[in-house]
């Protein structure tokens, strides 16, 4: 453990949280988020999981905000949240990220199994994010993965071709900018990584699609539990305390798990 690197990592998570805060794209508690992520995350893991973890904020943040207009029908009617994120959209996408950091200092010997399971980590949840930011913009006409049956955009558990190859294409981004900061890139890790964060990303769309609570809207399928005014609506499938965070944060599970396998 270095402590001149946690405060490092507190400052430079503090800060870009700060930016992103002012921009629109962080809550207030969401900037709290990625501060806890953050500072664990380059505190006990170190430049490699830090710079990976700024990388997979800063793009799909960048992604969030292409084409705003376009997905702000699906942000209000269909989303759970909006592109303004909260702590547990942070602890969801972050949280195992960290946690594996802070195991690093206490098992140093498992160096190299951590470093994969990080990177998988963060890679399944890039993939995700980038599949739904793009995927919803350019995919065509999505379909369920459990029929394969047309579904409306931004469908819990509805993949497209051009969604499914930004999830690769995150995928591969987040292995290699963790191979090349941390000087341990090569083909089998580039290809471990890319997989682990693919199937982590089709697992997710799994569980959107059979097990995450899902209500009638009033325009169709939603992700949120109420109305603007507060009238609850109807649950139609899936488990009442899962939530997408929730199938974030087990998708990134299955990543790491997935990866573990391999190591």
């Amino acid at each position: 453990m270095d402590l001149l690197r946690i405060v490092l990592g507190l400052l430079m998570s503090a800060s870009i949280g700060a930016l992103a805060y002012k921009r629109g794209s962080l809550s207030a508690s969401g900037w709290l988020g990625a501060i806890i992520t953050g500072t664990a995350t380059f505190g006990f893991g170190g430049w490699a999981h830090g710079v990976t973890l700024v990388f997979f904020f800063v793009s799909s943040t960048l992604w969030s905000r292409l084409k705003k207009n376009q997905k702000a029908k699906l942000e209000q009617t269909v989303f759970e949240k909006g592109t303004r994120r909260d702590i547990w959209q942070a602890l969801a996408n972050g949280g195992l990220g960290a946690l594996i950091c802070y195991a690093i200092p206490i098992w140093p010997e498992h160096l190299q199994t951590f470093n994969v399971l990080f990177a998988a980590t963060m890679a399944t949840v890039a993939a995700d994010t980038w599949a739904t930011e793009l995927g919803v913009l350019f995919g065509g006409t999505p379909r369920a993965i459990t029929t394969l049956k047309p579904a409306p955009k931004g469908t819990s558990g509805a993949v497209s071709a051009y969604g499914t190859l930004a999830a690769l294409a995150a995928a591969v981004s987040v292995a290699l900018v963790f191979g090349v900061v941390n000087a341990s890139l090569s083909w089998q890790f580039v290809l471990l990584i890319s997989l682990a964060g693919l199937v982590g990303c089709l697992f997710d769309s799994l569980l959107g699609a059979t097990v995450q609570r899902m209500y009638h809207g009033s325009e169709g399928l939603t992700e949120r539990p109420h109305s603007p005014d507060g009238t609850p609506y109807p649950l139609i499938r899936g488990w009442r305390w899962l939530n997408n965070d929730m199938v974030n944060f087990i998708s990134s599970l299955a990543g790491a798990l997935l990866a573990w396998l391999f190591v």
